[in-house]
């Protein structure tokens, strides 16, 4: 193995480790940690340094500890420094050096509903991307209160700024990397598929990409008023005053334990089952009038990140699986009467129902699931398609279904896309014998996307509503998304 490489970022020089199908840079940081006196603060910058630092290993992250339930395995690392990026450069495996500095970069931002999730995860590895040519980086962000809480005397959208901030380093020292600053893909799952959208539709975001891929997205996109009204909660909850001095004489943990109870707003019950689809996350990007001037979709549909190509789309049954630990009285309670508990529309309730007939043949649990998963994600992807007219907009739907939950369910795909089926805990997700073959199709997407801007198919406008389906048949539809329509 030839020696460790190294690359001289603005910041200083960092040592990497050189791997069979790349070299990997971990742990770089691209703020200053946001303790003390940045506490709360947007992200500050980097104090610069001269002997080779060591990049060898995955830094802090803003989440703390594992969340006992989820779904995709992302580490939680202790220390200050946490606002860092992950550099996987295919350029930097032979001792040569970086190249040109021509490759199409990834820059992967990670889910978790804005308060959780890691960028050290094995599913992010950029081995698999490098293989195809491709810089990977991987970025953490402020979550949870800390980064998206209202706070007299602090500005709104801390975990905003921290992407815009990681972005800014991408742009800066990519290229020391071997990447393109010009070729920038943004993409993410879930809450990163969230943040994806938010990004496209943020004027002060333009320039520091040129596509876009947003996997099962969850838009945030709060209110002010609702956030700041969580925001005092929480400060009479842990007993201090709802300004910046008096967050900052509290600790993180404190916040971290009683976010989640502040944001329900004292809601119990039914009421803090459905507060997602009725007020939206708990905590997340926040429509302040500046970085976010209105909802993403309105932006989009004002023409914001028209001249981006963007690729998006959900899996089949992204929350299902949650229902089949419901009570067994559910199943004789009829799907029409147990909608009426999510308060939609009665008109749009009804044609929700009347496109659904196989799915409520499923049962009462299958269908309440469903619903939940168009009114999050699914109708979303519509409406964002919809809201982009002509502009270079690809839609796909994944339908494969597990053999070990039985459901296309949330974080099944990430595996696929990343063709990383043989990584840790996949299994426990998507069954011992996932097809190879699907995941192979779905990277290939990927990387055509990241490459060329076109990930191999018809867009949605060539013909309305044209979507590429992975895991059925067949391949293209126009009408993939037809039974989310009555939500959109």
């Amino acid at each position: 193995m030839s020696e460790a490489p190294i690359v001289h970022t603005e910041s200083g020089p960092v040592r990497g480790i050189r791997r069979e199908r790349d070299a990997a840079f971990l742990g770089i940081p691209f703020a200053a940690p946001p303790t003390g006196a940045r506490r709360f603060l947007p992200p500050q910058p980097v104090e610069p340094w001269t002997e080779v630092r060591d990049a060898t290993a995955y830094g802090a992250t803003p989440q703390r500890r594992e969340e006992p339930n989820a779904l995709i395995p992302e580490p939680s690392i202790k220390g200050s420094s946490t606002l860092n990026v992950n550099v996987f450069s295919p350029a930097l495996r032979q001792a040569q050096g970086p190249g040109s500095g021509s490759a199409p970069v990834l820059v992967w931002i990670h889910g978790g509903g804005y308060s959780s999730g890691s960028p050290a995860s094995p599913w992010y590895d950029g081995g698999t991307f490098a293989r195809d040519g491709v810089v990977t980086v991987t970025v953490s962000y402020r979550l949870g209160f800390d980064g998206f809480g209202v706070i007299d005397g602090a500005p709104d959208n801390r975990g905003v700024r921290d992407w815009l901030a990681a972005l800014e380093w991408v742009q800066r020292n990519i290229a020391a990397f071997g990447g393109d600053p010009t070729r920038v893909t943004i993409a993410g799952q879930s809450a990163g598929g969230g943040a994806v959208l938010t990004l496209l539709g943020m004027s002060a975001a333009q320039h520091l990409f040129r596509s876009a891929i947003s996997i099962s997205g969850a838009l945030g996109d709060l209110p002010r008023d609702t956030v700041e009204r969580r925001s005092a909660l929480l400060a009479e909850t842990v007993g201090v005053e709802p300004t910046l001095d008096g967050f900052r004489s509290t600790t993180e943990r404190a916040l971290t334990r009683k976010q989640y109870e502040a944001s329900l707003l004292g809601k119990t019950g039914l009421q803090a089952t459905t507060a997602v689809l009725s007020d939206g996350l708990p905590w997340g990007p926040v429509i302040d009038g500046e970085l976010i001037e209105r909802p993403t979709v309105d932006s989009l549909a004002a023409g914001v990140g028209a001249g981006k190509p963007l690729l998006l789309g959900a899996t089949d049954d992204e929350f299902t699986p949650a229902m089949d630990a419901a009570p067994r009285a559910l199943r004789f309670v009829p799907a029409s009467v147990a909608l009426r508990l999510l308060r939609p529309a009665r008109a749009a309730r009804r044609s929700w129902l009347a496109a659904n007939r196989p799915q409520r043949r499923k049962g009462t649990a299958a269908t309440f699931g469903r619903f939940v998963t168009d009114t999050v994600f699914r109708a979303l992807v519509v409406r964002v398609a919809e809201s982009r007219a002509d502009a270079a907009t690809w839609a796909y739907r994944f339908a494969w279904t597990s053999s070990k939950t039985g459901w296309s369910s949330h974080c099944l795909d990430v595996p696929f896309w990343w063709d990383c089926l043989g990584a840790e805990r996949v299994s426990a997700l998507a069954g011992d014998s996932p097809p190879q073959g699907l995941a192979e199709d779905m990277h290939a997407a990927a990387v055509a996307f990241i490459t060329d801007g076109d990930p191999g198919w018809p867009a949605w406008r060539t013909e309305p509503g044209t979507t590429r389906v992975f895991g059925d048949v067949p391949p293209i539809s126009r009408s993939a998304y037809d039974d989310a329509l009555p939500l959109a």
